[in-house]
Parts: structure tokens; C-alpha cells; sequence
């Protein structure tokens, strides 16, 4: 797969695990994410939660998605900047796609909001993709 190929199957499958280390232990979790393109991989999450700290302290991560219905599996690793980009959690929160987001921007004030909504990119990242039919042969990084 090409970078073009990979990018339309991680925004149509926009599900994905992301990997975090604190120490020595690896840490996996399902997330959402927000969209990829040219610009990286965009998602999102809190600052009270225990990925944000993680994130924090060390920024190199793994995202892993999937395409089940076609059997392809595409590994990202690199390192997250954090944006703090008041138009772009705008965006984000206006976003049908969202919606969950609505009680925890209206719970108090706007500020709090924008101060606890941590909004992550992953660009430059490196991708490996693996399908059965190659499961054996040697892993081809692409530059995203």
C-alpha cells in the first residue's frame, strides 16, 4: 500500500488501538480517531485521563488499525505533538461524529474545556501494513 491507499483505509476504518509505554509497561486501548491526511493523524482524549499522562511523559506511541472486512492491518509509529488549537477543537466538537463530546463542554466553563480537551497528531509517522498474503514477507515502512 501507498501512503494515498493507507490514509483511505485508516479514515474508513477509524477505529484503532493506540500503544503507550509508562516505564517498562506497555499499555493498549481502543480510541476514535478524528481524521488523516497530509497533515497526520488526528485524535483526541482528556487531560485527567491515565493515556494523556502517558502521552506526556513519553510521546513515541503505536496506533494500530484495521480493516477486517478486507483482512488488512496497518501499524503507525512516531511521536504526538500535543495541539493546542482552540479552532481546531471547535471543529472537533462540532463534528457530527462528536456528539459525546456536547455534556463535557457544557458541564462548565469554556476554558476548563479547552484547558482538559488534549487534541494529539502523529505526522511523519512510519506504517507497515500486513495482510495474509503477506504475512511472511519482510515489513516495507512508508513515510506518512
Amino acid at each position: 500500500m501507498n501512503k494515498k491507499e493507507i490514509l483511505e483505509m485508516i479514515n474508513a476504518n477509524p477505529a484503532f488501538h493506540l500503544a503507550t509505554v509508562e516505564g517498562d509497561q506497555p499499555h493498549c486501548r481502543g480510541m476514535f480517531l478524528y481524521k488523516a491526511d497530509e497533515n497526520g493523524i488526528i485524535f483526541h482524549s482528556g487531560s485527567m485521563k491515565a493515556v494523556h499522562h502517558q502521552i506526556e511523559s513519553n510521546p513515541k506511541v503505536e496506533l494500530c488499525f484495521n480493516d477486517f472486512k478486507n483482512g488488512v492491518q496497518v501499524r503507525v509509529s512516531g511521536k504526538l505533538e500535543i495541539l493546542e488549537d482552540k479552532v481546531l477543537k471547535d471543529e472537533m466538537y462540532a463534528h457530527p461524529s462528536r456528539q459525546f463530546l456536547k455534556p463535557w463542554r457544557e458541564s462548565g466553563p469554556l476554558k476548563d474545556f479547552y484547558n482538559t480537551f488534549k487534541v494529539y497528531r502523529l505526522s511523519g509517522g512510519k506504517a507497515v501494513t500486513w495482510t495474509m498474503a503477506t504475512n511472511f514477507a519482510p515489513k516495507e515502512e512508508v513515510l506518512l
